[in-house]
């Protein structure tokens, strides 16, 4: 042999020997050696105390699916047991996270490349305890000390294909919430395939999801409210494949919200989409709001279920759709799309809804005019008193700047009652910085339509609220089905209103409202039995006393009423009916909601009225009292209509009439006429 071929083989023999020793040293090193250098170099990182305080070892093997000659390529087993990372020093409690056991292996050749690649990390009974306290400071944020401006960024790359885990604890206190969980997750035993729990539909449209292989069970309080459930989850998180969906189930119950979900969360890597079925159903929708920060109103009991998608990191803000579901609020149906985005400056909710039969008690909540016992079960603050009519409940207008809205609803058929013949309903909600409208507001009465626009200012202290009104078209036969006389009637009722108040409540909002209210009927007929029908006890005895027991027609019915600081007072309120005109003069005082109205009849020819005196009804809203007053007809003097003040009123009623259908004349047309030219009402002649 050459001298240079011992040469070569000795460097060759004396390399392998040097490598061999490396492995040796390598695989049998005593890696608890370098325990204290690690536990103080991550403590010096981290700004916490870390420490492995169990066994520390690296056993290396091959690993068969890589193929080719990287088959070849031993990969190191890193096992750490008994892993603490404790807390910030602001905290007494040592501890935040424990861990059993912590099992993963590198992949050495991405090394070279400076790339950490771990495909998969199994953590082993995990414990953690997250806290924050009232001045934001959290347990979970770490320091890690002032970044200099000039160091270059590290070209190291971490990528983590998956976490496992097994049997874990986790505490979670949040004071700035007002929250405070406890999570306990246990393996199931055996695992129960995703199709089981969601379906064979839903699960072949999830993909490729896991079976599910934990329950957890969670109990404490969410924002102040008790907090109980239970659910499953899957056993590997996915954070490298994205196509993995990670599997959910819960069902939970807040306060008197209850929560069932079933579905995947379909970007494990960055925590980023949800894909679930959502079942949500509680005692007012309202109630929402401390749970979610969406602004929704006051309802009866609710149930609802759908399809919830989210992208909690689209770039104008977390964005959730809650789609084709259905429902019941109170013994309404509800169905629809309602979308949630999370945006700057305020979030916003958009969507559409509609009722296919809506119960007319149900929107009662919305204006707080549903029962006492009612409003307790849903969480109202307020309790309407006994002797008032008029809605005390306040509106929430301090969640109304908390997010915007554009929401429209058709109720497509109303059920109410044969008293108030509603056909349907449609409104557009617009909110917008504490400015709620409702533009337009519309119901289908009758045969007609009741058109309106409200419009609630919640950003001033107390709310200003507006409210325009157009009645027209409603069919008097069809008002009043159960009244036999008014069925051939061809007559309608039409009206305006513009009314304006301030204050937080209806009845605050009427009791200093302004503005004016004019009502025109015509071709209608009025009797005892009538007002049994319409419930108004006080218009029996007023009805009984003129007419006694006898069905009147009524050729017009006329009213303008203007509204200041809460009163109402009568510029023009009569009656013409077959026999006589009716007069009716005072008030209404909506702040203290009582009435005070006289009522006087002008007989027409030689018809003679056995009441000698003007009536009065006076007393509160909710019981009124009528009666004969003192003064005698023939002494009244003031009482008489004054023929130039009515003379405007009469004129501005005149706009509400309706041409006219075929031959058949409008009744109140004569009337107002006379009235606005100054003359005194003179008998209408009687339709053929």
């Amino acid at each position: 042999m050459t001298r240079p071929a011992r040469i070569l083989v000795w460097t060759f023999a004396t390399l392998a020997t040097l490598l061999a020793i490396l492995v040796v040293v390598i695989a049998t090193f005593d890696w608890n050696r370098v325990k204290p250098l690690l536990n103080e170099k991550v403590s010096e990182a981290l700004h916490r105390p870390f420490a492995i305080n169990g066994n520390l070892a690296v056993r290396w093997r091959t690993e068969p699916e890589e193929g080719g000659w990287r088959a070849f390529v031993p990969w190191p087993h890193f096992t750490a047991e008994d892993l603490t990372l404790g807390n910030p020093e602001w905290l007494k409690e040592p501890r935040m996270v424990g861990l059993e056991r912590v099992d993963f292996r590198l992949a050495p050749l991405p090394l070279i490349v400076q790339r950490i690649s771990i495909p998969r990390i199994d953590l082993v009974k995990p414990s953690a305890s997250l806290t924050r306290l009232a001045d934001g400071r959290a347990n979970w944020v770490f320091d890690f000390g002032p970044k200099d401006e000039h160091e270059e960024p590290s070209k190291w790359v971490l990528d983590i294909g998956a976490i496992g885990f097994d049997q874990g604890n986790v505490s979670f206190d949040d004071q700035t919430l007002k929250t405070s969980m406890k999570v306990q997750v246990d393996p199931l035993g055996k695992p129960i395939p995703f199709s089981d729990i969601v379906g064979k539909a839903r699960a072949e449209k999830a993909g490729n999801a896991q079976d599910y292989a934990f329950g957890f069970k969670a109990q404490g309080r969410f924002k102040g409210q008790a907090v109980a459930g239970s659910g499953k989850i899957g056993g590997l998180l996915a954070l490298q494949d994205a196509s993995q969906p990670f599997p959910l189930q819960a069902d939970v119950r807040i306060g008197d919200t209850h929560v069932a979900l079933a579905g995947t969360l379909t970007d494990p890597r960055n925590l980023g989409a949800l894909d679930l079925r959502l079942k949500l159903s509680g005692s007012s929708l309202g109630n929402l709001y401390p749970l979610t920060g969406v602004t929704l109103p006051d309802t009866p009991p609710y149930a609802t279920d759908g399809h919830l998608s989210a992208n909690l990191h689209a770039a104008e803000g977390a964005h959730f759709r809650y789609e084709g579901f259905n429902g019941k609020i109170g013994d309404s149906d509800i169905h629809g799309d309602l979308a949630f985005v999370a945006s700057q400056p305020r979030p916003k909710l958009s969507g559409n809804l509609v009722s296919n039969q809506l119960l007319f008690k149900d929107l009662a909540p919305l204006i707080g005019a549903d029962s006492n016992a009612e409003q307790k079960a849903r969480g109202g603050a307020s309790k309407q008193p006994a002797n008032k009519v008029l809605p005390v409940e306040e509106f929430r207008t301090e969640r109304w700047r908390a997010m915007d809205a554009d929401v429209t609803f058709a109720g497509k058929r109303i059920v109410h009652s044969e008293k108030l013949p509603f056909n349907d309903l449609s409104a557009h909600v617009i909110l917008e910085d504490g400015l709620l409208r409702l533009e337009p507001l519309r119901f289908g009465v009758a045969g007609g339509n009741l058109d309106s626009n409200i419009r609630l200012d919640g950003r001033s202290t107390p709310m200003q609220g507006r409210a325009q009104l157009t009645a027209r078209g409603f069919k008097l036969k069809q008002l009043f089905p159960s009244f036999a006389p008014m069925q051939t009637s061809f007559g309608e009722l039409n009206g305006d209103a513009d009314i304006s108040g301030r204050g937080n409540s209806v009845a605050a909002l009427l009791g200093t409202s302004n503005g004016d209210l004019r009502l025109l009927i015509n071709d209608g007929a009025i009797s005892r039995s009538l007002m049994e029908i319409a419930g108004l006890n006080v218009g029996n005895y007023v009805i009984g006393k003129l007419f006694g027991d006898e069905e009147v027609k009524i050729n017009c019915a006329a009213a303008d009423v203007g509204i200041k600081e809460g009163l109402a007072t009568t510029r023009l309120f009569v009656f013409d009916t077959e026999n006589a005109i009716i007069h009716i003069d005072g008030t209404a005082n909506f702040a203290s909601e009582q009435l005070d109205l006289k009522i006087t009849p002008e007989s027409k020819g030689l018809r003679l009225f056995s009441l000698r005196s003007p009536l009065y009804v006076r007393g509160p809203f909710a019981k009124p009292s009528a009666g004969v007053q003192a003064v005698p007809l023939a002494l009244r003097g003031a009482g008489m209509v004054a023929l130039g003040v009515v003379a405007g009123p009469a004129a501005g009623l005149l706009a509400l009439i309706a041409p006219s259908s075929g031959d058949v004349p409008n009744q109140c047309t004569p009337l107002l006429q006379q009235m606005r030219s100054g003359k005194a009402p003179q008998a209408v002649p009687k339709r053929r």
